[in-house]
């Protein structure tokens, strides 16, 4: 199957499974407002178990510049996404990200907190939850090499892609990218 193909797959997988509204009108509203159906995806319940539609219908969410892509607020758990990113980004990585935040939400909820001197790409909370979307991207039928080009990002450099993929279980080689 090509590449267009896989991509075309995705696409079809996600849809039916969820719903992410584009057209938000307010910067702060539920979850639940603008992205439907992730209380029934897989990895949505295995991260919150039985109480995935409780903690997504609660959650916060805030379409703001103060983060360059997407993050779980420090001081409260809110889910807070770049509106740039928010319209610009196509729905897998959208929907990976989702799953990768959704992750840390479940961590704040537990008060565990990101030790902020390790290195990003050696961080238990960032590993657990990339282990968790790379599963989820799996489950979508993504090859390794779209893993990677989602784990790759401009915050990290070659190096620490080829660790997070390590440290994720995800096989980089010098041709994947």
């Amino acid at each position: 199957m090509s590449t267009e193909n896989r991509g075309i797959q995705h696409l079809k997988i996600l849809k039916n499974r969820v719903k992410i509204l584009k057209n938000i009108e307010n910067p702060v509203c539920q979850f639940t407002d603008c992205f439907r159906g992730f209380e029934e995806v897989d990895a949505v319940k295995r991260i919150f178990r039985n109480e995935a539609s409780r903690v997504l219908a609660e959650l916060k969410t805030e379409f703001t510049y103060a983060t360059i892509y997407m993050r779980v607020d420090n001081s409260d758990g809110h889910l807070m996404i770049n509106p740039d990113y928010f319209l610009e980004a196509g729905i897998t990585e959208l929907y990976l990200d989702i799953i990768h935040e959704l992750v840390h939400v479940k961590q704040f909820l537990e008060g565990k907190i990101s030790d902020e001197d390790v290195n990003y790409t050696e961080r238990p909370l960032e590993i657990e939850a990339y282990k968790i979307t790379v599963d989820e991207a799996r489950a979508l039928g993504i090859a390794e090499e779209g893993i990677i080009d989602y784990l790759d990002s401009d915050l990290i450099n070659s190096e620490e892609l080829k660790q997070l993929a390590e440290n994720v279980g995800v096989e980089y080689t010098s041709d994947s990218l």
